[in-house]
């Protein structure tokens, strides 16, 4: 796995990572708030197929929009995060997908649980995401078209817009693949 954007404090592995996301890092494009950002934190590897990724995020969350989850990646203009973002003192599960403008769906989570579980399968062009409170039963919040590329870049993201940094740790982080299979009708 490597790195977009290393955070200056880091220690781990793909399996168990913990990071302190840098002060005033994001992803983001043009859409409401009219700037563009790509120095968030991407810790990846190069996946080919259909595939279904999965992780455990516990962060230290205390400014606005603190962030992270997982990210798929083409390109700059091509990236699907989700994970936890931190709004007006709540945990919102959060899905950003960007095809050269970034759009925001939230889900509150207000009772801010210690860790979230975020799952992200693609099957063809599509991503689905799905978070989880307790890793086992997990709810759909987005479908969406990302790309057709065969490889995406997809792995672990951290982000602190308007914070001051925060910590995160990623555990129980997996990439499986999954079968080939037509477009549903």
């Amino acid at each position: 796995m490597e790195w977009l954007n290393a955070p200056v404090q880091w220690r781990g592995d793909k399996t168990s990572l913990t990071a302190v996301a840098d002060s005033k890092t994001d992803f983001w494009r043009t859409t409401h708030y009219d700037f563009i950002k790509d120095d968030g934190h991407f810790y990846f590897e190069a996946v080919t197929g259909n595939f279904e990724v999965t992780v455990k995020v516990t962060g230290v969350y205390a400014g606005l929009y603190d962030q992270a989850g997982l990210m798929i990646r083409e390109r700059n203009t091509v990236w699907l995060k989700c994970g936890v973002e931190y709004l007006d003192g709540v945990q919102q599960a959060s899905a950003v997908l960007t095809r050269e403008f970034s759009d925001w769906s939230i889900v509150p989570l207000s009772d801010n649980p210690q860790s979230v579980w975020f799952r992200v399968k693609r099957i063809n062009e599509a991503l689905e995401v799905f978070y989880s409170r307790d890793g086992v039963t997990f709810h759909l919040i987005r479908l969406g078209y990302l790309s057709v590329a065969p490889t995406l870049q997809v792995g672990m993201m951290c982000a602190a817009p308007q914070g001051e940094g925060f910590e995160v740790t990623f555990e129980s982080y997996q990439v499986v693949a999954l079968p080939a299979t037509a477009a549903n009708a």
